[in-house]
């Protein structure tokens, strides 16, 4: 009877123990595959959806890759690609998803058009002659497509999901909730700017996208020049209301003045917020070591050949400077006097 029992404890616990090692290989199966029914409702769905941008997308054919909730490239090569190509969207644009592909491991969306110009199926018809052919809807070679687009990179294959998954897989790039541009831009940004933003408050170091955000287009602007720099002053309000005066060099604030009814000056030059890189435009562009010269090959420039001086100014090459050296060295106190 006694071993009866000690058997019968024995099966139940090993009924348990494979309990738990069933339910443990449950958590731990990979994902079912994506089922063409979902690849169909997923295209169906997220085609020609309205959204908002949450980070910058630049033209051309590199494109945005999404990962584990990381968003490459990004920093200093994503601002490259953007002054190279130009923006096809930036945080808090309103775009359209025109296109969704399902592939092997990601799946690929189109914005604004994608980053190549494609033709209508009617462009493509042709009415021939004798001995040539014309479209019956030509197409205008010259117009270059402004999209760009996103692939979200998974382990291995696509996996089973719904649409709100995707949508939170997507949030790193795409805002499906918000209800204005505003509300999307101001996810894009720290608490701080955020706060200037929503109380219409600019702060020194903000971009044009967060003053314009915080205060509206300017209804005046004003550009000058100080030593061969060139900055732009927007100016909101008239008399007898307060008159703020915000200074741009580059896209970076460098200092706001504020005209108070009562005849009260407030200046802010000190930088109240970091964008992490640098904005301010530099003076001019070094020239490249290799820059275009009339000297003809072999031909020794005057200063050259201490045996033949002439007074005429050399042609050739500039010399390459330290790339870690500034090249107008009173470029601090130029911001200093455009501050003050």
């Amino acid at each position: 009877m006694r071993s009866f029992h000690v058997y019968s404890v024995c099966y139940r616990l090993l009924a348990i123990s494979l309990v738990f090692s069933a339910l443990t290989l449950a958590e731990n199966a990979p994902p079912p595959r994506i089922s063409k029914e979902t690849r169909e409702e997923i295209v169906h769905a997220f085609n020609e959806e309205l959204v908002y941008i949450r980070t910058s997308f630049p033209m051309g054919k590199t494109g945005l890759k999404l990962r584990n909730g990381t968003v490459t490239p990004s920093g200093p090569e994503l601002q490259r690609l953007m002054a190279l190509w130009g923006p096809a969207a930036k945080p808090g644009d309103r775009a359209r998803i025109s296109d969704v592909v399902i592939k092997e491991d990601h799946i690929h969306f189109e914005i604004n058009g994608g980053p190549i110009k494609k033709q209508k199926w009617y462009q493509r018809i042709q009415i021939s002659g004798a001995s040539t052919s014309v479209p019956i809807a030509p197409s205008d070679s010259s117009a270059n497509a402004r999209g760009s687009f996103v692939d979200l990179y998974f382990d291995k294959y696509v996996p089973e999901m719904t649409g709100p998954e995707l949508k939170q897989l997507l949030r790193p790039v795409f805002d499906f909730d918000s209800k204005s541009a505003l509300d999307a831009y101001l996810e894009t940004v720290s608490p701080q700017v955020k706060d200037a933003i929503k109380n219409h408050h600019v702060l020194v170091g903000m971009n044009h996208d967060m003053v314009m955000y915080a205060k509206g287009r300017p209804p005046k602007k004003v550009r000058e020049h100080v030593d061969e720099v060139e900055y732009e002053e927007w100016i909101y309000g008239t008399p007898p209301q307060d008159v703020d005066f915000v200074r741009f060099v580059g896209d970076e604030v460098v200092r706001v003045e504020i005209m108070k009814v009562d005849g009260q000056k407030i200046v802010r030059v000190e930088k109240e917020v970091d964008l992490g890189a640098p904005t301010v435009a530099k003076k001019q562009e070094e020239r490249p070591a290799n820059a275009p010269t009339l000297r003809r090959p072999g031909e020794e420039m005057p200063e050259s050949n201490p045996a033949n001086p002439s007074s005429t100014p050399p042609m050739g090459a500039p010399q390459p400077t330290d790339p870690g050296k500034d090249p107008n060295p009173n470029w601090a106190k130029i911001i200093e006097r455009l501050r003050h």
